[in-house]
């Protein structure tokens, strides 16, 4: 078994990739990027068309391109770094390695969905959500993520490896809001229901319980709505667990403007598209997530924003307390 704290530091060994292989021109943007590039093309492609700037992505994993962003330091040709994790986003403002950027620019983002000091802004936000196979028709009990620790769903469920940085996430936000205690015995159940036999992919998950070989998988919402989008007729649902409790565990991608840039009033042009009215669609409708901005509608599959309960968590949340989620992670012995 791989603990999550070794995957981590495997990770910041690959993130020592040599610079030099760079060039850029002086109205070009560097976005060393944790996303796919065609959840992130669109919007580009908008921000290019209407402003004449340029953006190059760097594409890898959103931990490893911070670790390479630290060990860079002033060197850095990175003029943005957008995270599909808050995790991230918090522990680069930790490490200062953004510039804090001004209230003006971010204002209409809401406050627990950006860096308390505006060293980072979310984007878009995902839910963890329940995805449920319509053919077992005795699941109907399961009305939490605590519940998937039940004896009953023993080799029934379907979970990502430990070190999968929405895991992280959502294991944050359950120790926040029901304690460590709690935290802990739902680890140690959903551990002796997998036994050992875990998923490197949340879309995997979904497949799995699509073709019966689970019947009920912890993911981010999107990943249903994707695998719907190539198999309508898939025998697949969402449940929104926690809604006589806590609520359901967001997350958001988001942005922070690299202290080292040399470019940034061009920076700050990129950060002002990207949570305009015209970017938050373009951006959430690209991947099927929530807008960060008040007032803008998300992709019409999905659970309306404001339909279901979210736990009150501020996002910041993510990375100061990643450390010790780590921690319990590994006192479980999670896969």
């Amino acid at each position: 078994m791989m603990k999550a704290k070794n995957i981590l530091a495997l990770l910041l060994g690959a993130a020592t990739v040599l610079v030099s292989g760079f060039s850029w021109a002086a109205d070009e943007l560097v976005i060393y990027s944790g996303r796919k590039d065609k959840f992130v093309e669109p919007v580009m492609e908008k921000f290019t068309e209407q402003t004449g700037i340029k953006v190059l992505l760097h594409s890898g994993k959103s931990t490893a391109l911070l670790n390479k962003m630290k060990i860079e330091g002033a060197r850095t040709q990175a003029d943005l770094y957008l995270s599909n994790d808050a995790g991230n986003l918090q522990k680069g403002a930790e490490f200062g390695l953004f510039k804090s950027l001004d209230e003006a620019l971010v204002k209409d983002i809401p406050a627990s969905l950006r860096g308390s000091d505006n060293s980072w802004v979310g984007l878009s936000a995902r839910a963890r959500v329940l995805v449920v196979s319509k053919n077992a028709r005795d699941l109907d009990w399961v009305k939490s993520v605590f519940d998937l620790a039940d004896p009953r769903l023993k080799g029934r469920l379907g979970i990502t490896h430990s070190a999968n940085e929405s895991y992280i996430a959502g294991v944050t936000v359950y120790m926040e809001s029901v304690g460590e205690a709690r935290t802990k015995a739902w680890l140690e159940g959903m551990k002796a229901n997998v036994d050992g036999s875990v998923f490197n992919k949340h879309s995997k998950i979904v497949k799995a319980v699509a073709t019966g070989q689970k019947d009920v998988g912890l993911v981010n919402h999107y990943y249903i709505y994707r695998h719907l989008a190539k198999d309508a007729n898939a025998p697949i649902a969402i449940r929104l667990p926690d809604q006589d409790g806590m609520g359901v565990a967001w997350n958001v991608a988001g942005v922070a403007l690299s202290k080292y840039s040399k470019k940034q009033a061009l920076a700050e042009k990129f950060i002002a598209f990207m949570v305009s009215e015209q970017g938050q669609k373009i951006f959430a409708e690209a991947n099927n997530e929530y807008p960060t901005r008040p007032g803008v509608v998300a992709a019409a599959a999905v659970p309306a924003a404001g339909s279901y309960k979210v736990a009150d968590v501020p996002m910041v949340k993510l990375g100061q307390k990643r450390d010790a989620t780590i921690d319990l992670i590994e006192a479980v012995g999670m896969p």
